[in-house]
């Protein structure tokens, strides 16, 4: 029977890992569906380079910075209980490489190929690990302090901060340091559109990352006897409130509706765990209207060029999933118990300040060593035809 457990541990997780997995072609058709069409091979490159980058990072470096377990070790060791601890290395990589992914759409169009690669190696080497470490690996006490100072320790079921807030936070100081898209916001005050080029591959995006988050989100109890029900509806609640709230307050525009459910999804993370469904879709639906109001607020008044909204859907929506653990996580509202509103506050504070610091370290490191975004003349030809030397539609485009 403990062959059995182990073995369908292995699968189960290994399940959650594909899933995941998938997110990432969920990331890359969102973004190629949002950027212009001159950079739209870039959006497909970036992400599964970056994923490749990750993937040697987390493996050599950063699972044993988050865990203490490292893989340098013979075969036959590493297969001990069907190899369990590799596949649960290739799922929480799936968690950890959505950091550079998030990041890649709030700087995309204008960001040079090799400083992001950079970038990526470091965050999922070092930054992400010692926050997941903290978080779910036990480092350094801070858990105890925490659970000393509010009576409860952090909680973040599938990472709304330790995943989302922190590529969020981590993106908008990316975002700031690069400096807005040529031509975005013109002298005299105007706002130049910079249209999305596919609506279809957005949408196909989305609707990706949404099915793949359950695996997410409920595979996020890595074992299958912790498997919970509960969270696939609250995540299904949360999506759906998420939904219906970007349509109402974005006009039935497609690029909110879109990244409404996404919004709902990032917020329910952190609480999918112990929250009754009602309150995951009263979660969702705050999450949606912060997204849709700040990412409104950030692009047309204080004039921040992120290009897919990734610090309001993950940064402020990942923050508030942190927080709302707390509130509809508690009994008086229907929840399971066993979290508070104190530490969920305190930790989600420190998860933003230690995204802050990590992206002032990298990207400000990086500027002031390297470029950190193409020239004037390459981000008007494009990042497909500077970087990459093809486009989207090499044959239509050589028939002109």
């Amino acid at each position: 029977m403990d062959q059995v457990k182990q073995g369908t541990d292995a699968l189960f997780i290994l399940l959650g890992a594909i899933m995941v997995l998938a997110m990432h072609a969920g990331f890359a058709f969102l973004e190629l569906g949002t950027v212009r069409k001159k950079n739209q091979v870039n959006a497909l490159v970036k992400i599964l380079v970056d994923f490749s980058v990750s993937t040697i990072a987390y493996f050599f470096i950063g699972y044993t910075v988050a865990y203490g377990v490292g893989f340098l070790s013979g075969a036959e060791t590493l297969m001990q209980k069907n190899g369990f601890e590799l596949v649960r290395f290739f799922f929480l990589l799936t968690f950890a490489a959505a950091i550079p992914a998030i990041v890649s759409g709030g700087i995309a169009e204008r960001a040079r190929f090799g400083p992001q690669l950079i970038a990526t190696a470091v965050l999922v080497g070092v930054a992400y690990p010692l926050l997941e470490g903290v978080v779910w690996g036990g480092k350094f006490g801070l858990q105890a302090h925490v659970k000393a100072w509010t009576g409860a320790e952090f909680h973040d079921f599938a990472g709304s901060v330790v995943v989302h807030a922190f590529g969020g936070w981590v993106g908008l100081v990316a975002v700031i340091l690069l400096g807005a898209r040529s031509n975005r916001y013109r002298k005299d005050g105007g706002i130049s559109a910079h249209p999305p080029s596919s609506i279809p591959f957005l949408a196909l995006g989305a609707w990706v990352l949404a099915v793949g988050w359950f695996g997410f989100n409920v595979m996020s109890a890595q074992t299958i006897d912790k498997i919970s029900g509960l969270v696939a509806v609250n995540s299904l609640m949360a999506m759906a409130g998420g939904t219906l709230v970007a349509v109402l307050l974005g006009r039935n525009d497609p690029g909110f509706v879109y990244n409404g459910p996404l919004a709902g999804l990032v917020a329910v993370c952190s609480g999918s765990d112990v929250m009754h469904p009602a309150g995951a879709l009263v979660v969702g639906c705050v999450a949606s209207g912060i997204f849709v109001s700040m990412f409104t607020l950030t692009q047309n008044r204080w004039k921040i060029d992120d290009v897919l909204g990734v610090w309001p859907l993950h940064g402020l929506c990942g923050a508030w999933g942190g927080i709302a653990c707390g509130i509809f996580g508690a009994q008086a509202l229907g929840g399971a118990g066993g979290v508070n509103l104190g530490a969920q506050l305190l930790g989600t504070l420190m998860g933003i300040a230690w995204a802050l610091i990590s992206g002032l370290v990298v990207y400000g490191g990086l500027k002031s060593v390297t470029t950190l975004r193409l020239t004037l003349e390459e981000e008007y030809d494009g990042a497909d035809l500077s970087i990459h030397r093809i486009g989207a539609t090499p044959e239509r485009e050589s028939n002109w």
